[in-house]
């Protein structure tokens, strides 16, 4: 994970309704640990500048036109350009769904305060989920169901993980933080910065949370049954 404590948190903010815009940028400027890197009014303008100017965060409304916020965040994080942070109405509404299997690294609803929208900011931008494990727990379960139709993937996709792997693997399906599973797996928390990096590049994936599904699917972690 890139260092980040000599700089600020560059953040491209895309949301197409002006207003909300600029009230999303000043809240963000009024942090001296975050610059606003660029603004976009639709999806093909947040892809574009992602690409351009390489934020370390992506604020991603998921309704605007042209490009939707899923179909964006798909882009942008399928080339490995930025984290996205997904913007939402409604507590776990499809379009959360979407960006989620799209790679995002969370969701944040519209209606938060100030203070936890620059809290998601930093939380993500260190490679942390935003949501509280409660919450995250109730996401995953709602993000896994639809799927629960079809076949449980297969155990053995989990060869490609070391024993350590794997039990940092269960504790993303709890919802616990990188400080968490430091804390119940007793290492340091860069260690477990450094697993979660490689497990998700082992397995393919593109966040935490997708992570976090497949160990729920897997049956993976002390709270499953």
């Amino acid at each position: 994970m890139t260092d980040r404590t000599d700089r600020p948190i560059r953040v491209l903010v895309a949301e197409d309704q002006s207003a909300v815009r600029a009230g999303l940028v000043l809240i963000l400027r009024s942090a001296p640990d975050i610059e606003v890197a660029g603004e976009a009014a639709d999806g093909e303008e947040a892809v574009r500048l992602a690409a351009a100017l390489r934020p370390d965060l992506v604020l991603m409304d998921v309704q605007m036109p042209r490009l939707d916020g899923v179909s964006a965040t798909r882009e942008i994080t399928g080339q490995g350009l930025a984290d996205v942070l997904v913007l939402t109405t409604f507590d776990l509404d499809e379009y959360v769904f979407g960006a989620l299997r799209a790679g995002a690294a969370g969701f944040l609803l519209k209606t938060s305060d100030a203070a936890t929208l620059l809290a998601a900011v930093r939380t993500v931008a260190a490679g942390e989920g935003i949501i509280a494990p409660a919450v995250t727990r109730r996401l995953i379960a709602e993000f896994a169901a639809p799927r629960r139709a079809e076949p449980a993937p297969d155990t053995a996709v989990l060869d490609v993980l070391t024993p350590r792997e794997r039990e940092v693997l269960g504790c993303l399906g709890e919802g616990l933080s990188n400080a968490a599973v430091a804390d119940r797996l007793d290492m340091a928390e860069a260690t477990v910065k450094t697993h979660v990096s490689r497990l998700l590049n082992k397995l393919e994936l593109r966040s935490r949370v997708q992570a976090a599904v497949l160990a729920q699917e897997l049956g993976l972690g002390r709270e499953q049954p």
